[in-house]
């Protein structure tokens, strides 16, 4: 969610036409960005990824920084949890939505769960 708007304001894009796939965790390095996959980012420097992406990784601890402690960005988690379950509740209505989610591999493999697009309602 963060990320879709820090592309919006770096580039200008449409920000209906942005949407920055995400893996990873809930705070820093743990957050992985793949703005190769944004054609809004197609044009911007490598020095203008760098940047953006440390921007969406810090985004979070810059908020509780704003707050004095006093507080967390949870706001963006709950805006994108809302945004999954709308997407499984539009699938279970018959509308395809595609979003990002954890899928599971199989046990055997050395990474059993990865972050994919899934489409529900198929």
């Amino acid at each position: 969610v963060r990320a879709n708007k820090f592309v919006h304001d770096a580039t200008g894009a449409r920000i209906e036409g942005i949407d920055v796939p995400v893996v990873g965790g809930h705070a820093g390095a743990t957050i992985l960005p793949l703005f190769s996959q944004v054609p809004a980012c197609a044009y911007m420097t490598a020095e203008q990824i760098v940047a953006l992406d440390k921007h969406v990784q810090d985004a979070g601890t810059d908020v509780v920084n704003a707050k004095g402690g006093k507080g967390s960005a949870t706001l963006s988690m709950a805006y994108a949890g809302a945004k999954f379950g709308n997407a499984v509740l539009c699938g279970l209505a018959g509308i395809e939505t595609t979003e990002c989610a954890y899928v599971i591999r199989g046990s055997e493999e050395e990474l059993p769960y990865l972050a994919s697009k899934v489409t529900f309602g198929r």
